[in-house]
């Protein structure tokens, strides 16, 4: 893809998610989410073969079906009550039919079937922008419209979400699926604590954000898309293998990584919220994702694989793909537990 193009079509894709996020009037939220996913897809189809074709119609399809359902919300809503504006959602059939769209736009239970496709068929950098930048959008919808919400519902989905999240990727092999299931886990705790603490979601999916870069920067850095080209690396990059492993356990939420301040937190405002047997179910299904990322780091960083040259380090060369800021997003994806005091008291 030549660069004026590409500079034109993530400059659609930012303005459309910005349309989204600064919008208070519901038609002008569903033409930036048209916008938003009409200007994806080429970037999904950037390498172009059938399996990035099928993986962008998958994309497509779900995508136009949560819009189509959105904007049926919406109509519902303003039937009711004559109004666009987002704040007012009068109607418990219209705010369910929004928050069913919004969250088959995230990839939450029961619609998450596309995202481990959609994200399998594409490349690293494609599946970046996907789980990352693409989650900004419907959250901040979800945000707007929290005090509306189907408390049931959500939480309903939350924790199919954490479950499915965690039993996909007990099997896989493939780095963008694993990272795709992780990313159903992830939306399932902002669900869980959306209705309660609508802060606290956005402080989990900024450092949901920032762990998903770093991951995908050091895949890229190889072009590691499976477990078995990750387990090479230490003969290539030894100091990035035990940031994978670093990162990994961040992102499975052990406790002295950033990763356990989101969970931490989420446990003790449902807690708060005379809630027991959801956040103690929600953490034994977070050991499945811990499982999988564990596995992740011990094929990387803690065994040595039979690589073809006799020496045990390649010859250095000088690296081909540049990765920006990556010693930064590594810093805060994982040495940011001392600042949850202060995080704490923002929420």
């Amino acid at each position: 893809m030549k660069p004026p193009i590409l500079i034109i079509i993530m400059a659609t894709i930012m303005t459309g998610t910005m349309i989204v996020m600064l919008s208070s009037h519901w038609l002008l939220i569903w033409i930036g989410f048209e916008m938003n996913m009409l200007a994806i897809i080429p970037i999904l189809m950037k390498k172009y073969n059938p399996r990035a074709m099928e993986a962008s119609t998958k994309y497509f399809l779900t995508q136009a079906t949560a819009s189509m359902l959105l904007m049926m919300g919406v109509t519902i809503n303003l039937l009711y009550s004559g109004q666009w504006v987002i704040s007012k959602i009068s109607n418990p059939i219209a705010s369910i039919m929004m928050t069913t769209a919004l969250t088959m736009k995230l990839g939450l239970s029961p619609f998450h079937f596309w995202v481990p496709e959609v994200t399998q068929g594409i490349t690293l950098m494609s599946g970046m922008i996907l789980l990352t930048w693409q989650k900004i959008a419907p959250m901040s919808i979800l945000y707007q419209i929290s005090p509306s919400i189907n408390t049931n519902l959500l939480m309903l989905m939350a924790l199919s979400s954490v479950l499915v999240g965690g039993w996909g990727g007990l099997n896989q092999t493939q780095l963008r699926k694993i990272m795709a299931y992780s990313s159903i886990a992830h939306m399932g705790w902002m669900a869980a604590i959306i209705t309660y603490n609508p802060t606290m979601m956005i402080l989990n999916l900024t450092l949901y954000i920032l762990m998903t870069l770093s991951s995908f920067m050091l895949f890229m850095l190889n072009s590691s898309t499976t477990t078995l080209s990750l387990s090479h690396m230490w003969n290539k990059f030894p100091l990035i293998t035990s940031m994978i492993l670093i990162l990994m356990l961040s992102l499975g939420g052990l406790p002295p990584l950033s990763g356990f301040i989101p969970k931490w937190m989420i446990i003790q405002e449902l807690t708060k919220n005379n809630m027991i047997i959801i956040p103690t179910l929600m953490a034994i299904t977070a050991l499945l994702n811990l499982y999988f990322y564990l596995r992740l780091t011990y094929s990387t960083a803690l065994t040595m694989f039979p690589s073809t040259n006799n020496m045990k380090m390649k010859w250095q060369f000088e690296y081909t793909k540049k990765v920006t800021l990556l010693p930064p997003l590594i810093i805060t994806s994982t040495m940011l537990l001392p600042l949850t005091p202060m995080l704490s008291v923002l929420d």
